[in-house]
């Protein structure tokens, strides 16, 4: 999928708050967690097919309204932050839009099958010796 990613960043939306974990005092004070929202219903850049596909591959990611949600508070700067959140957004879309391969069915082999028939054979001559017989 050949995108332009800085034509990408200039329509995203940045949105920060209080992270969790690690940290010390910073923790409390600055507002290092970066939730990155784009909405690419909306986007030029992709096509009417493209952005079907993301809806339907990303649907656990959106908003209500509609927008794609990348969280990212695993450092503690916030610009360190906004460009994880840039670079999961990149590796999601790439990956959402990546046309998956198509299955060729494969015949099963001969020993596979004869194997299934000697294991079916072999049970139905074990229950077969439990039945009881009169002599």
């Amino acid at each position: 999928m050949i995108m332009d990613w800085e034509q990408l960043k200039k329509e995203l939306q940045y949105k920060t708050s209080r992270s969790s974990g690690a940290g010390g005092q910073n923790v409390n004070k600055v507002e290092t967690k970066v939730m990155l929202l784009w909405d690419f219903q909306q986007s030029p850049l992709l096509e009417e097919e493209q952005k079907r596909i993301l809806k339907e591959k990303l649907a656990t990611r959106l908003q209500s309204e509609g927008l794609l949600q990348v969280e990212s508070s695993e450092s503690r700067s916030q610009l360190q932050n906004k460009e994880i959140a840039f670079q999961k957004l990149i590796v999601l879309v790439s990956e959402a839009l990546r046309p998956s391969k198509k299955r060729i069915p494969t015949k099963v082999p001969r020993a596979v099958v004869l194997q299934r028939l000697d294991r079916k054979r072999k049970q139905s001559e074990k229950k077969s010796n439990r039945r009881w017989r009169p002599e």
